[in-house]
């Protein structure tokens, strides 16, 4: 703590992200809101009402799975489906905590609402929690489906409801309801819904649809209902994080995973997150209905301006990246959502189009003002991809630079076609990813450095420029005068593994025994330092460290294995440990705080070794702090 507190004082535009003790629920962490973005909401001090647990079963024999229902407002409940042990969602996305897949029912005085579904492996324990919270509220039927949108883990349940509730309509964005008939290929009772659109159920429940595609699907909308002043939002203002509280009561444990959540899959969307907080700037709402995690009552309109605070900070960038990507087709969505966390990690911004659905014209604007296109392959069948591909290829301009990547969908347009026809135009064309077999996580690591590789050579100029002038040269040459050691750090998960040269290092703690080490939010290894990740810190030798500080130096292909030819043996916590460091330790991330430009690690040093006692740690000495 002692560690931390210090990080807090020398660096007091910084946030402190750290794990803690959950609090007791009346210790409710209330931050003063910023006033970067005006919100109507209002945090809400009313006491939350007891929860209903099923029992757990277990999933895959050790998994456990529960559902958790609750009325989280007047007339309204929420069925929590608790997915406690899930480890990984869609393969690149850690999680320390589990998640959550949040569904809703609204009593009207007339009419019932189901907002959202679960996931299919909650078939068994969704449906029996569905049909007693029904019964609970004397009712037999469901008369509306309120499809935020067609992902999967919120959608997939939604032909089991109309199994049950065949009359009920199913309402969404015209795009939700054409994509979910591919998923359920059934018909249904349907109510395509724009911005502004109303349904009331009654008894003042008047539910107000606003429309906020690419959040983080082109299909998505949130639902208002005015009596209530609880806003719908499935994926924004998200978190996986499982928990039996199901509010925001622990506002310290759960903001990581709040910010590492929006850095996943809402930063390569923040224009669309910016535009959907206009739209939703007057609307009263009181409560955050999300669709994972917790749900937002005690500290809305911090954490609403959180979401508005990083998306402004996107929308300054100077540079910008078209991707252009097909929705519900193989792994487009992912891998492209990959593509676009690398890109936003070097601080460019990034417009995600889906090649389906996009309108022409919208097209063309988008890769006309970008700097940089990324194009996954779209099916070889579809209509509407032709026509995107033929908008593309009039809007690219010379020398924009592309990355063409598969999708790997089973009948992708081939690669080597749209490269043709990228170069035909006077593109240039940087990386081409192909994808052998089904995507994992090294594939996903592989994707997000190649977004990062083109956001660099899109603003290496820019950079270099920024570093000169941001300092006076005697400034820069007295910070220089502060002497560092020579590290190297290496991280592994599952068949990811990467590695870096690092001399901002120093210890922060005695007890328990910690250190810092600053990493650039460009970095590859940054995706696998997380609050609660593993990693090895290597100390290289005064004597003989040029040939490991050369080899970690260069600049590896994406996906490249960062090891090949260097002798290594796994540490206890599965990192590599290089036979050329004269010490190891063993780190686990504990909290991280963020700076402008780089994250400052906390972590707690478990384990270690030294390997040459009488080799003395290499200093790395600067004659300017611009640089490394």
């Amino acid at each position: 703590h002692s560690a931390i507190m210090m990080l807090k004082g020398s660096l007091p535009q910084g946030r402190v992200f750290t794990r803690a003790r959950r609090q007791a629920k009346a210790n409710v962490v209330a931050r003063p809101a910023r006033n970067v973005h005006r919100v109507q909401a209002q945090a809400v001090a009313a006491p939350p009402s007891p929860s209903t647990l099923s029992p757990v079963t277990m999933w895959n024999g050790n998994k456990r799975l529960q559902t958790q229902t609750l009325t989280v407002a007047q007339d309204t409940v929420s069925i929590r489906s608790l997915d406690w042990d899930r480890d990984r969602f869609d393969i690149e996305f850690g999680l320390e905590n589990g998640t959550t897949y949040n569904a809703y029912l609204i009593f009207g005085a007339d009419k019932t609402a189901l907002v959202d579904a679960s996931h299919e492996k909650f078939s068994a324990l969704f449906m029996s929690a569905l049909r007693d919270a029904l019964k609970a509220a004397g009712r037999t039927s469901i008369d509306y489906i309120f499809v935020s949108h067609t992902e999967p883990d919120h959608s997939f349940l939604v032909p089991a409801v109309l199994d049950e509730h065949p009359d009920a309509v199913v309402c969404g964005s015209k795009v939700c309801l054409q994509f979910l008939k591919g998923l359920s290929h059934r018909t249904f009772k349907e109510q395509a819904v724009k911005g502004g659109d109303k349904i009331d159920l009654g008894g003042g429940h008047v539910v107000e649809f606003v429309m906020a595609p690419n959040l983080h699907w082109p299909d998505t909308m949130f639902s208002f209902d005015h009596a209530t002043g609880v806003m719908f939002t499935c994926d924004a203002f998200g978190m996986h994080y499982c928990s039996e509280d199901a509010y925001d009561v622990d506002l310290k444990a759960i903001l990581p995973h709040y910010r590492f959540y929006y850095d996943c899959l809402m930063k390569p969307n923040a224009k669309s997150v910016t535009t959907a907080l206009r739209k939703v700037k007057d609307l009263p709402f009181t409560l955050i209905a999300n669709g994972h995690g917790p749900i937002l009552r005690f500290n809305v309109p911090e954490l609403v301006n959180d979401y508005a605070t990083w998306s402004t900070a996107m929308g300054k960038a100077t540079t910008s990246v078209a991707v252009l990507y097909a929705s519900e087709y193989g792994f487009s969505d992912r891998l492209s959502q990959t593509l676009a966390r690398g890109v936003t990690k070097a601080g460019v911004q990034t417009e995600m189009v889906d090649m389906l659905s996009a309108d022409p014209q919208e097209l063309v604007a988008v890769v006309g003002r970008s700097g940089g296109v990324i194009l996954m392959s779209p099916p070889n069948d579809s209509g509407e991809a032709r026509t995107s591909l033929a908008a593309l290829t009039s809007a690219l301009k010379p020398k924009t630079r592309v990355i063409v990547a598969e999708s790997y969908g089973g009948k992708d347009e081939p690669v080597d076609q749209l490269i043709t026809g990228c170069v035909d135009v006077g593109a240039e064309v940087l990386t081409t990813l192909r994808v052998k077999d089904l995507p994992s996580q090294s594939l996903y690591q592989a994707y997000e450095e190649a977004g990062t590789d083109l956001a660099q050579a899109l603003t290496q100029k820019e950079v270099i420029e920024r570093k000169k002038s941001a300092m006076c040269p005697d400034v820069a040459k007295a910070l220089a005068r502060i002497s560092s050691g020579l590290y190297v750090v290496t991280a592994a998960h599952n068949n990811a593994r990467s590695a870096m040269i690092a001399s901002w290092v120093s210890q922060a703690s005695f007890e328990p025994l910690g250190l810092t080490i600053a990493v650039a939010k460009d970095r590859a290894i940054e995706s696998l330092m997380q609050v609660g990740d593993s990693f090895v810190l290597n100390a290289l030798g005064e004597d003989d460290y040029n040939v490991t500080l050369k080899h970690f130096l260069q600049r590896f292909a994406p996906g490249a294995d960062r090891f090949q030819g260097v002798e290594w043996f796994p540490a206890k916590n599965k990192c590599p440990v290089l036979k050329a460091a004269i010490s190891y330790m063993e780190c686990k991330v504990v909290s991280r705080l963020e700076t402008p430009d780089h994250w400052i690690t906390y972590c707690e040093v478990v384990d270690g070794g030294v390997m040459q006692p009488q080799t003395r740690t290499a200093v790395h000495r600067r004659k300017v702090a611009n640089y490394y």
